[in-house]
């Protein structure tokens, strides 16, 4: 490829932007193949990294790059490669591949499906660069850069208002979490005084010892739980069910939800280990866990169904970590893979179902295996690994949960309870969406069933495939995944103890079995529970959803109310806020700081004479300086406002004359060409009123506007001499001078300041001016007024009038 090993780290996320941006052109030249060009992208990404980085894995080795990004503040963008980051990008770029192929197939035909598309691997890019950064600022970067690309494709079809309410909401709270985030990032550095998490784990003691050390926790935590759905901001997550199938399918089982799962990973050598992260992680974990799952059995919609699973085993995952054994951190390791093999999977297969049948709610289906045998074998592959059953990889992760909390003491004993009760809920729900669209009598669906297209089923045969193959190789699964990914978790080696052979006396495999009755049990009792659940929720009344909704509703009724009162828009009340924050800038700091000292009742005129400097001017500059005033008076006496607006030029022109007699010609150019447009173009715009009219103003507003006029002009005129009476400090100018050739190459200073120096500060000035010019265009173009047509009479035509 022509790339080093370490260089080609830096490609993995850079790539799948790259295609992003070539998507639509994509879709208008490949047409129906459209997702098999695309998915060539991070296919070829995932083999990259399976070829080149899964052997120094597993040895324990770690690859990084850094790539300089802001080296004055010793920013670089960072990348770092271990067992965990790699999982999680193999995971990414494996099912990412199936779901643009599937999401081709899924919307063939729309004719936003480049654009779609383009989302799509924008999204997996950020997460790519989210699980590889290793400083925190690129992964803060990243990390908000998956909330906005969820937003778009969450609000894809933003026609439909439900589709823009959960794309706002997901926003609204991932970006929170985004703030904790990098609030935590800052705190951690100037605690540890790096920017790299792999250097970070190294001064773990340092960050808990500190006093700081709950902050820094619970700003990770509010990241971590936002993006990852923790009770009780888990709300999100379903409303995110708006978006197209192909999203839900990426969403929810390698990308955005993990997010959390993998910043509690990567900070668990940091941060972990103590009572109070063991404490609330288990706690919020099992809160969500079992909340996930009854959430699951109050829903009929397969895709509300998976999505509140999807909460249930992010719960389950955080608990795992809070846990934080050798054993804990292998299952979390092997549940993240095992759920998002059959994840996205089942998601595939409801999007299949809605997609060929008309609908996914599962009371109105049935009898489905004999129109769509291949979905039903995608769906029963990977609903046995949800379950848990032997020779998927699914019983590995629940037997490695168990492992260790059978130790008899009292909070393992709870925790297992938790464990045993959360699992027995996902595998009756596993039951309920494996038989209830397929088995049984067939119902009358809105479309008459057939099979999905081959790339819309390729998805859940080669995941539901891998998750038996993982499950039937267990020796290679624990050695190239397991141990290399829980030896980065906790940062020491691990070793793995898969194996296919059964105990009969062990206690995991009858925990097993009362997880698998406790779920046919739950599975029976589907539809009591359903009931039963739908009428806690009629009674309680209220759900964090609604709470969201007060909440964002009165914050956006508030921010009507403020600007409506601050941006009324009455010009005149603007300027006099102006003019008086003006007149209270210039005086606050001159007799805060003893500037008007020299004004005292014993003040000789000597000491005017020291503190105040006088212009000494030549009698042409005093001429110009009385151009000036004589412009000011007719500007106030004018008695029309054409006299006023030419007065005004009076006043500017001076000012340009006074610019161009101490050696500023080319401000002097740029001042007169702006008083001769303002001219020109007040002249045009007040043509719509009648400029030989006089405006009266008030004796009030003439007080009013006269003393600010009188303080705002003497408060800079006492403010510039009292700069004169001080000693000039010279060396901004003297740098400006030694480095304006060698450094901006420019011998003219001024144009080097304003290009080079302030190149920001002038590019925004460029765009105000072009802003404001824009306006001037859009007045200037308007019509005087809308023309109506005479109404039409009845009669003529058989039409009634119509005002145009």
């Amino acid at each position: 490829m022509g790339l080093s090993l370490d260089a080609s780290i830096a490609l993995v996320p850079i790539a799948p932007f790259v295609a992003a941006l070539l998507a639509p052109l994509v879709h208008r030249l490949a047409g129906p193949v459209t997702g098999w060009v695309l998915a060539l992208v991070p296919a070829a990404l995932f083999v990259l990294l399976l070829v080149n980085f899964v052997a120094p894995m597993t040895h324990g080795e770690t690859l990084a790059l850094a790539i300089g990004w802001v080296p004055s503040h010793g920013l670089d963008l960072a990348f770092y490669v271990d067992g965990l980051s790699l999982i999680f990008a193999l995971t990414i770029l494996g099912v990412g591949t199936l779901v643009i192929l599937y999401a081709g197939a899924y919307l063939a035909g729309h004719h936003h499906l480049g654009r779609f598309l383009g989302f799509m691997l924008a999204f997996m890019g950020a997460m790519l660069g989210l699980v590889l950064s290793d400083n925190m600022i690129g992964l803060f970067m990243f990390w908000e850069l998956t909330s906005i690309t969820s937003f778009l494709l969450i609000g894809f079809d933003h026609s439909r208002q439900a589709a823009r309410r959960g794309a706002i909401q997901a926003l609204v709270l991932t970006n929170i979490g985004g703030m904790c985030l990098l609030a935590g990032a800052v705190v951690a550095h100037q605690l540890s005084g790096t920017w790299l998490l792999s250097e970070l784990r190294g001064m773990e003691d340092l960050v808990r010892q500190s006093a700081l050390y709950g902050l820094v926790l619970a700003l990770f935590l509010g990241a971590a739980f936002t993006k990852s759905a923790q009770f009780p901001l888990h709300f999100w997550l379903p409303n995110a069910m708006e978006a197209p199938t192909p999203v839900s399918a990426f969403l929810h089982s390698a990308t955005m939800v993990q997010a959390g799962v993998y910043l509690l990973s990567r900070m668990t050598p940091v941060l972990g280990g103590t009572e109070v992260w063991t404490g609330l992680l288990v706690t919020f974990g099992a809160l969500t866990l079992i909340w996930g799952g009854l959430g699951a059995l109050k829903q009929t919609d397969l895709k509300q169904i998976l999505a509140q699973t999807t909460i249930a085993s992010l719960g389950l995952l955080v608990l795992l970590i809070g846990l934080g054994s050798t054993a804990a951190i292998a299952a979390v390791v092997v549940y993240f893979v095992a759920h998002a093999f059959y994840k996205a999977a089942l998601f595939m297969v409801a999007g299949a179902v809605d997609h060929e049948a008309g609908t996914r709610e599962i009371t109105a289906l049935g009898g489905l295996a004999d129109k769509m045998p291949v979905t039903f074998i995608g769906a029963a592959l990977a609903a046995l690994s949800m379950i848990g059953l032997p020779l998927t990889v699914g019983y590995f992760a629940k037997e490695e949960m168990y492992l260790g909390l059978v130790s008899g003491e009292w909070s393992a004993f709870l925790v297992l309870a938790v464990l045993v009760l959360g699992n027995a809920l996902l595998a009756g729900v596993g039951l309920l969406v494996m038989t209830r669209p397929f088995l049984g009598d067939e119902l009358p669906t809105p479309k008459k069933p057939h099979e999905a297209p081959v790339a819309m089923l390729a998805g859940p045969i080669v995941l539901g495939g891998l998750g038996f193959l993982a499950g039937i190789l267990p020796d290679w699964f624990g050695h190239d995944v397991l141990v290399p990914g829980a030896s980065a978790i906790l940062g020491q080696a691990v070793e793995s103890h898969l194996s296919l052979a059964i105990n009969l006396a062990s206690p995991l495999l009858w925990l097993s079995i009362l997880t698998w009755l406790l779920g046919v049990v739950v599975f029976r009792q589907a539809t009591r529970i359903r009931g039963a659940l739908r009428r806690f929720d009629a009674a309680l009344g209220w759900s964090a959803d609604k709470v969201f909704d007060v909440c964002y509703f009165a914050l956006v009724r508030f921010a009507g109310a403020v600007t409506r009162f601050l941006h009324h828009g009455n010009l005149e009340y603007y300027l006099v806020v102006v003019f008086l924050a003006l007149g209270i800038a210039l005086f606050w700091p001159l007799v805060s700081l003893g500037g008007l000292d020299w004004i005292t009742p014993t003040a000789e005129l000597g000491d005017w004479s020291q503190r105040l400097v006088l212009p000494d001017l030549l009698p042409y500059e005093w001429a110009v300086l009385l151009l000036a005033v004589v412009g000011l008076l007719a500007v106030l006496i004018a008695s029309s406002r054409l006299i006023a607006i030419l007065s005004l030029g009076v006043q500017g022109t001076a000012l340009a004359l006074i610019f161009l007699l101490f050696g500023a010609p080319d401000l002097a150019f740029t001042q007169l060409m702006v008083e001769i447009l303002s001219v020109i173009i007040l002249t045009i715009v007040m043509t719509n009123l009648r400029l030989d009219a006089r405006d009266h103003r008030p004796f009030e507003d003439w007080a009013r506007d006269g003393t600010l006029a009188i303080v705002c002009g003497a408060g800079v005129s006492l403010l510039l001499m009292l700069v004169l009476t001080g000693t000039l400090d010279t060396r901004l100018s003297d740098f400006f001078t030694q480095t304006s050739v060698p450094i901006a190459h420019g011998a003219n200073i001024v144009n080097v300041i304003l290009v080079d120096y302030r190149g920001f500060d002038t590019l925004g000035e460029i765009s105000v001016v072009m802003g404001a010019g824009i306006a001037i265009l859009a007045l200037l173009r308007r019509r005087k007024g809308s023309v109506a047509t005479p109404p039409v009479e009845a009669g003529r035509g058989g039409e009634k009038g119509q005002e145009v």
